[in-house]
């Protein structure tokens, strides 16, 4: 379950992230709230998932999360340019979260 909810928590990093973006200095309220609401469930979620799971591991994995779906929300909405080696380093991020995963026994 932890990690259920760790993933879950990265995701909402990657909207949080993309809120700040949008806030313009915190001037437009509904990307402030949006942040704020995401941040809130993205540290909950963390904190949650450092219960059970150690925590470079968790950090590591919910950070890879929160900037790989950063990133790709970013090109697929034209905000960032696309490119191969874009892309290739997205999935080794990926791989190397997935490998955190497979070699922690919680």
């Amino acid at each position: 379950m932890a990690w259920v909810v760790l993933i879950a928590a990265g995701l909402m990093e990657a909207v949080w992230a993309t809120a700040l973006g949008q806030c313009e200095g915190l001037s437009k309220p509904l990307p402030v709230i949006v942040f704020i609401v995401a941040l809130a469930l993205s540290m909950t979620g963390l904190g949650f998932a450092l219960r059970t799971l150690p925590t470079a591991t968790a950090y590591a994995v919910w950070v890879g999360i929160g900037a790989a779906a950063t990133v790709v929300y970013a090109m697929a909405t034209g905000a960032e340019s696309a490119s191969v080696i874009k892309i290739a380093l997205l999935c080794g991020l990926v791989g190397c979260v997935i490998g955190l995963k497979l070699v922690t026994s919680e």
